[in-house]
């Protein structure tokens, strides 16, 4: 049995953007025991995984973490985060090791001064590369989100033009080089062919407005109603 710990503290786009590596992991490896390591706030994004045996929260005590996660015996580190916290972990183990490439510099270039320097390669399949060592190759099934069976919601309580089908649309990011502008948002909505439901924080709902005035009414927004860290339960298990 191999023992993996696989690293990614946060935030919430991020930790969905590692789930293939997950699931192929345990999916490809035989006998894999997965072990995931998460900031606690962001525990309820991969609760609900089934790919993942063993959680690991960090809280405030990264050195209390780190003696816990030493105990576990691993036999392999794959660090989807690599900063300081995930890197000090790896060097305190002492086990066999691999980061994804980060590429902050090019990131840097790109967002500053526009200066496109990053591969034609997507962030998951640079995640990939961290497990190279695995042997595990991308199944191209996407991204998972399980969500716990208590949260589940029938349909039929959408509104009525909704229930045939809709497309979640988050709208709010942390940072403004994250998000659409306003009229991209628009016309992203207008060229769909389904109703559409925001997404997003208190922040957002003055633009949601905007964008359901623009495209009403196959727009309604949830902004701000609704958990972060949890999406609508009336989402259903979805892959």
């Amino acid at each position: 049995m191999k023992k993996i710990l696989i690293i990614r503290f946060s935030s919430i786009g991020d930790i969905v953007l590692t789930s293939p590596v997950i699931r192929c992991i345990k999916q490809q490896v035989p006998d894999a025991e997965v072990h995931f390591a998460v900031k606690k706030s962001f525990y309820p994004v991969v609760k609900a995984n089934p790919y993942i045996d063993k959680f690991h929260l960090l809280e405030d005590d990264l050195k209390l973490l780190t003696k816990n996660l030493k105990e576990e015996k691993f036999d392999l580190i794959v660090d989807l985060h690599r900063n300081f916290r995930s890197g000090y972990i790896r060097s305190s183990l002492k086990v066999p090791s691999a980061c994804f490439p980060k590429l902050n510099i090019r990131k840097w270039l790109l967002v500053k001064f526009k200066i496109d320097l990053m591969p034609e390669i997507h962030i998951v399949d640079r995640y990939f590369k961290a497990a190279a060592s695995l042997g595990i190759v991308n199944d191209g099934k996407g991204l998972d989100y399980f969500i716990p069976e208590k949260d589940e919601f029938n349909i039929s309580d959408l509104p009525e033009g909704f229930r045939e089908g809709y497309v979640a649309f988050v709208i709010g990011a942390k940072h403004a080089t994250k998000r659409l502008p306003e009229h991209k948002l628009i016309s992203v909505c207008r060229m769909l062919d389904r109703p559409v439901i925001l997404l997003g924080g208190p922040e957002d709902t003055g633009m949601a407005k905007n964008i359901m005035a623009a495209c009403s009414p196959k727009v309604c927004s949830m902004c701000g109603s609704l958990n972060r860290t949890n999406p609508p339960h009336w989402f259903g298990r979805q892959r």
